[in-house]
């Protein structure tokens, strides 16, 4: 049976070019980058060169990249770092976050009594950008801000800098949560107003299990995960040294397709927007469809009824992968906490469909059509 892809906000196929940069790192050049021995210095400079490469795409300076894990890794060790590190005793954050964060304040407030605020959503899925500079203004504590720049069930794309600024205004910490971002779109992080962002490798066809931290320069925190001396004492534990390697290389050849890709992928988005409107009565969408949008998420709400509440296990065994939401909660049946802040319509069946590169308007075609079958 032929496969259709649609979960390319879950993970991405690794690129061959990327397989190909790592696999020299997978066999001969297998040295601890801890060793001071030639095995060591050459994946050390593997590493360094990774560094400066990813520093290079997102206009950073190579120290402020940190490697990790991924995005969890990455957003807790922001976020416990600006409690612990930076005087901030006020979390503010949205209902519409990843749960990467979304438990991570909330284990802060329960358990280190920090407050916490919620700034409101939009019926669009936007941040409420007047009741972000209401909490602000009326906090008597200094205040960490994280918000995610894309969401990764409906898309919606945050104003970074504006944000940013307004955390300036009083003298915030922004954190952002730019895992859908990083790798999609351009960064330029030395005229960013942000003090840490995120990025994780399968986003955007590199390997699964390692992300970045971007900590601005200006910032001192101490390290999360503590053990040796890696990564400039501020992440113990031996580098995922080809993980890293392929991390690089595939944001690389995103930042150089980024135009062409961008285009193609949201045309893709767009289309299938368009056929189901056509084919399929009474489906919406949720989310900033048409405006501040992440070009690969396309989040539909089909008419509820008894067909139509099986269709991801009948779109499954037709060979179709999509999400109900977040793929990270896949298995759990509370569905999802995004789309019950944004769409309280208990007549609607939300399906996440995101797209990559490799995705084509033939497979937009059969799946539509497949769709019209099973609804």
């Amino acid at each position: 049976m032929e496969r259709i892809y649609f979960d390319n906000a879950a993970t991405t196929a690794l690129d061959p070019a990327v397989l190909d940069a790592m696999l020299p790192f997978m066999t001969e050049k297998f040295g601890n980058p801890s060793s001071i021995y030639s095995y060591g210095r050459e994946t050390r400079l593997g590493i360094e060169n990774a560094r400066k490469s990813v520093a290079k795409a997102l206009n950073a300076h190579p120290g402020e990249i940190f490697f990790t894990s991924g995005g969890t890794e990455s957003s807790n060790t922001a976020i416990n770092a600006a409690v612990k590190d930076l005087g901030c005793r006020h979390i503010i954050s949205s209902p519409i976050e990843h749960h990467a964060t979304l438990h991570t304040v909330e284990y802060l407030h329960h358990h280190d009594g920090v407050a916490l605020s919620f700034v409101n959503v939009l019926p669009s899925g936007h941040v409420d950008m007047d009741h972000l500079r209401e909490l602000l203004q009326n906090s008597t504590e200094r205040c960490l801000v994280t918000l995610m720049h894309a969401n990764n069930e409906i898309g919606n794309l945050l104003d970074i800098h504006a944000v940013g600024n307004l955390c300036k205004e009083f003298d915030a910490i922004f954190h952002s949560d730019t895992v859908q971002t990083v790798g999609h779109y351009p960064f330029d992080l030395r005229n960013t107003p942000v003090h840490f962002v995120t990025g994780a490798g399968h986003k955007f066809h590199g390997p699964k299990g390692v992300g970045i931290l971007y900590i601005n320069e200006n910032v001192k925190i101490t390290p999360f995960i503590q053990g040796g001396s890696q990564e400039r004492n501020m992440r113990a534990g031996t580098e995922n040294l080809y993980g890293i390697i392929g991390f690089a290389k595939a944001l690389e050849i995103a930042t150089a397709q980024h135009e062409e890709h961008s285009a193609y992928i949201n045309g893709l988005r767009i289309y299938m927007a368009e056929q189901l409107q056509q084919h399929i009565p009474e489906v919406a969408f949720n989310g900033d469809l048409y405006g501040k949008s992440l070009y690969t998420v396309l989040n539909v709400a089909f008419p509820k009824s008894e067909k139509s509440e099986m269709i991801l296990f009948n779109m499954d065994i037709n060979g179709i992968c999509a999400s109900g939401g977040s793929a990270c909660t896949s298995g759990a049946n509370a569905g999802s906490h995004v789309i019950r802040a944004i769409n309280s319509n208990p007549n609607q069946i939300a399906v996440r469909f995101s797209f990559c590169k490799n995705n084509t308007r033939e497979e937009v075609d059969k799946v539509v059509a497949k769709l019209k079958e099973l609804i």
